[in-house]
């Protein structure tokens, strides 16, 4: 029970890696704000949480509406308390290379992967001032580091939230607030299932991710939320403004898929 006794948001936590993550921080005692755009996903996972013994909130906000992100922000507060954990996850990843990327896609991707990480983040943390504690994680993505082939506008923001990183644990490291990021390789998860299902040939696609990988497989979504929980817990107390790069070992390898 890890985190036992904390209030921790997930952002994008309806499916995918933001539930994974969400559901792990309940099984070790959090309570957890299930917060996502579809209501009733939000609601799902709620009821998966408690079925497993848990407490859990649904929270349905688009988080790069400021008006949407505050109302959910004081509600979890209300049910729970003050929040000491947040992991912003949420995410939308747009095809194309960037000529082939439409102003609203470029938008949107900027909207939700960063808009909606700064509302939150500065939503969340006056309250772990007060307190003199807390733990941000930022989801990014080994996109960030090494770029990769279709997905411009998606590599730019992962890279942004690793420099995010060590700015805003430089600015609150000495108030007790730690920031970290967390930069998955490909991972098994709906949002890989999404952009393969775009790809002209999604099975030598699919092969090609887990041979690229020095470990010989994709990861898991349980994988990338265990580095979480130990980012979220008392156990990272000396740990902020690293990137933990869970990715089978691609970003020491560096190979990329081709087109």
């Amino acid at each position: 029970m890890r985190l036992k006794g904390k209030v921790a948001l997930v952002t994008g936590a309806a499916r995918g890696i933001g539930r994974g993550i969400a559901m792990r921080f309940a099984e070790e005692g959090a309570r957890v704000g299930i917060l996502d755009l579809q209501a009733a996903a939000c609601e799902a996972v709620v009821a998966e949480v408690r079925a497993a013994g848990g407490e859990a909130i649904a929270l349905a906000a688009d988080i790069s509406q400021a008006a949407q992100v505050n109302p959910a922000l004081a509600m979890l507060r209300e049910r729970f308390g003050a929040i000491d954990v947040l992991v912003n996850n949420a995410a939308v990843m747009p095809a194309g290379a960037i000529h082939a990327t439409s102003l609203d896609d470029f938008d949107r991707c900027l909207a939700v992967n960063l808009r909606g990480t700064f509302l939150v983040s500065r939503g969340v943390i006056p309250g772990m001032l007060a307190l003199g504690n807390g733990s941000i994680i930022h989801i990014a993505s080994v996109t960030g580091l090494l770029g990769l082939p279709g997905i411009a506008a998606y590599s730019m923001t992962k890279g942004a939230l690793i420099a995010l990183t060590r700015a805003m644990s430089t600015d609150y490291a000495a108030r007790g607030i730690r920031v970290n990021s967390v930069s998955p390789g490909t991972i098994d998860s709906p949002m890989l299932h999404d952009f393969l299902a775009a790809q002209s040939d999604p099975d030598s696609l699919r092969q090609e991710f887990d041979r690229m990988h020095p470990i010989g497989r994709v990861g898991t979504i349980s994988e990338v939320a265990n580095v979480c929980l130990f980012l979220a817990s008392d156990e990272a107390s000396f740990v902020t403004g690293a990137n933990y790069t869970v990715d089978g070992g691609i970003s020491v390898k560096g190979e990329q898929p081709q087109d």
